[in-house]
Order: C-alpha cells, then sequence, then structure tokens
C-alpha cells in the first residue's frame, strides 16, 4: 500500500469516527430538553476526537501548545452564543447564526495574533463569564421544548460537518503548527450545527434555550483545556487527554446534581 493510500485510509477513518461521536451525542442532546442538551453539547465531543487524532501524530509539546491557544478561543464560543441567544428571539436563522459565527471568527482571528499564557487564558475565560453568564439568564428558559421533527438531511449534514472538521485539522497540523491548530480544533461545530438544525424545528428562543445553558458547560470545558495543556506536559499525551476529559465530565455532573438539588428543595 502506498503511503499515500494508508495517509488517506486513516484520515477517512479518523472522519468517520468522529462523525459517529458527535451525531450520537447530537441526537441524545435534542431528546434531553435544553438545561440536559447543553451539559451533553459542551462535553468535548467535537475537539475531544480532533486532539486525540492530534496526540496519534504530534508529541506532547505540540498538544500544550495547542490546548494554549484554545484556551481563550473558548471565550469566543460563548460570546458567540450570547450573540445568537439575543438574535434568535427575532431574527431568522441565517442572520442570528451568521452573525454569531461570524462574531467567533473575529474574535478566533484576534485571539490568534497573541502569545498566550495559561494564566492569560484564564483571565480571558473568567471575565468573560462574569460579563456572559448574567446577560444569557433571560434565555434559558422556554416553557415547553418543542418536538423535533428530524429530517432525513440532518444526520449526514452533522456528520459532513463534523467529518470536514476533523479532517481538516489534522492535514492541516504540520503545516500551519500547533497555535493554529489549536484554534481551528475549537471552531464551535457541534453550537453551528444545532442552530442550523434545530432553529428552522424548534424556533429561535427553544433553540436560544440551549445555547444560553450551555455557559457553565463550556466554563467546564475550558478548564479541561487548561487540564490538558499541564497534563501533557507532565504525564504524556494519553493521560493528558483522559485527565481533560474526567475533568469536563466531572464538572458537567456537578453542574446535573446541583441542579437536581435545586430542583428538590423547590
Amino acid at each position: 500500500m502506498s503511503p499515500e493510500l494508508h495517509f488517506l485510509l486513516i484520515l477517512v477513518l479518523r472522519m468517520a469516527v468522529a462523525a459517529a461521536f458527535v451525531v450520537s451525542a447530537s441526537i441524545v442532546t435534542e431528546r434531553s430538553g435544553p438545561v440536559i442538551g447543553a451539559l451533553i453539547a459542551t462535553l468535548p465531543i467535537s475537539a475531544g476526537p480532533s486532539y486525540t487524532f492530534l496526540a496519534l501524530d504530534h508529541d506532547a509539546a505540540f498538544i500544550a501548545e495547542g490546548a494554549l491557544s484554545s484556551l481563550p478561543v473558548n471565550a469566543a464560543t460563548i460570546y458567540m452564543g450570547l450573540t445568537y441567544a439575543v438574535l434568535a428571539q427575532r431574527c431568522s436563522m441565517w442572520i442570528s447564526a451568521g452573525a454569531a459565527i461570524a462574531l467567533w471568527l473575529v474574535l478566533a482571528t484576534i485571539m490568534r495574533q497573541f502569545e498566550w499564557s495559561l494564566a492569560g487564558g484564564l483571565i480571558v475565560n473568567a471575565i468573560t463569564f462574569a460579563i456572559c453568564i448574567p446577560l444569557l439568564k433571560p434565555y434559558r428558559h422556554v416553557a415547553k421544548m418543542p418536538l423535533i421533527a428530524r429530517r432525513w438531511y440532518d444526520i449526514p449534514l452533522r456528520a459532513a460537518l463534523v467529518a470536514s472538521l476533523v479532517g481538516t485539522v489534522v492535514t492541516a497540523s504540520s503545516w500551519v503548527g500547533p497555535r493554529v491548530t489549536g484554534v481551528m480544533a475549537l471552531f464551535p461545530i457541534v453550537f453551528s450545527s444545532m442552530m442550523l438544525i434545530l432553529h428552522p424545528r424548534i424556533g429561535g428562543p427553544a433553540t436560544a434555550a440551549v445555547l444560553a445553558n450551555s455557559a457553565w458547560g463550556l466554563m467546564g470545558f475550558g478548564l479541561g483545556v487548561a487540564v490538558l495543556h499541564v497534563a501533557v506536559l507532565q504525564f504524556g499525551s494519553a493521560i493528558g487527554l483522559c485527565c481533560a476529559l474526567a475533568t469536563c465530565i466531572v464538572w458537567n455532573l456537578a453542574l446535573w446534581w446541583n441542579g437536581r438539588r435545586k430542583a428538590v428543595k423547590a
């Protein structure tokens, strides 16, 4: 087998695995309501496969530097969610999603211009969440989450989006270096697909409720990225990736438990 064919087959396999993973998580998200759906959506179901496959091709130093670039970009994702939540109350899907994604691209491009430290990335995230979480509060609840009528192209669309992202990140990583790769790996493909698919079905406010509820989960995701940066340098890529995933899962489980506890008290 030629090296080119071997690379192509491995790339297609990686894209297929990532697509299947994200599609499964997205289907569960749709059926779980805005709160649980947001907790699932903020797990590393898109960035996780990208970083896993990157770890197979690059050393721990590459992954650590990529994570350092990803950390401030997490703040851009929460601004994207806020923009969509506000616009989706009255505007069409194309205006709401288009403006939100455009803002993410602008912020990610700006953040890529700087050399980030771990402390700097954490501070940017802390400031962002302090601003956005109170602003998102009015959009977190809807009277009733409408039933979702899935169409034939939903799963192929999600699969194509995720596979394209993973394929692009893995293929371009050797050319663009860890800083750009870290930004690309955090492109909010899950949130973008939710906007494009859910908004026409259940309306802007209901879709916005899922994204608005994701704010606290994104905070845990940011901590997971910070843990990834530190852990891969100390313990290697495999253990570092496991520590980052564990951080996100434990954080979201704690959010779920806290929500259940408040519901029982009420």
